[in-house]
């Protein structure tokens, strides 16, 4: 038996199909006290706000939900905090992917990077990096530079 309360719900969900990005992300800030990340889609505005509304009338999580939600985190970050160099780990039969440290460049280092069939070398400095005889505050600034498009410097030059 369908109730007036689930019929209520349902309606209301539905209807959050029919608002602007602009009223989403309004409900977004309302419901969470800050503006919704950068380049959200507007499909999970609707999510979060059908979540949000089905949550705050039915009752949301159990307890018992999050109260095992948050041994899982706390396991996971004891994992990761223990971790040696491990590329993942593994929690509950549950493979957690971990990014790797990233290793940071000592000044006097020199990364060499061929590109489109030129060598292209950068020295590492107190502050910044040389190339052609020019400073650069990052290392993504140089690899823009080099290929005329978004990268992610350290990648680029395989760090």
């Amino acid at each position: 038996m369908v109730t007036r309360a689930k019929l209520d719900i349902e309606a209301e969900v539905a209807a959050l199909g029919d608002l602007s990005r602009a009223e989403l992300a309004a409900k977004w800030e309302k419901i969470y006290r800050c503006a919704p990340p950068k380049g959200v889609r507007r499909e999970l505005l609707i999510r979060a706000a059908a979540w949000h509304l089905q949550a705050k009338r039915l009752g949301g999580l159990s307890t018992e939900t999050r109260r095992m939600l948050r041994s899982a985190i706390d396991r996971v970050e004891k994992k990761i905090a223990n971790r040696d160099s491990q590329a993942n780990v593994v929690v509950d039969d549950i493979k957690v992917m971990i990014a790797p440290k990233r290793r940071h460049v000592l000044p006097g280092a020199r990364l060499v990077r061929d590109w489109n069939g030129r060598t292209h070398i950068v020295d590492v400095i107190e502050g910044g990096f040389v190339f052609e005889a020019k400073v650069y505050p990052s290392l993504s600034s140089i690899a823009r530079k080099i290929t005329g498009a978004h990268w992610s410097g350290p990648r680029f030059f395989g760090i």
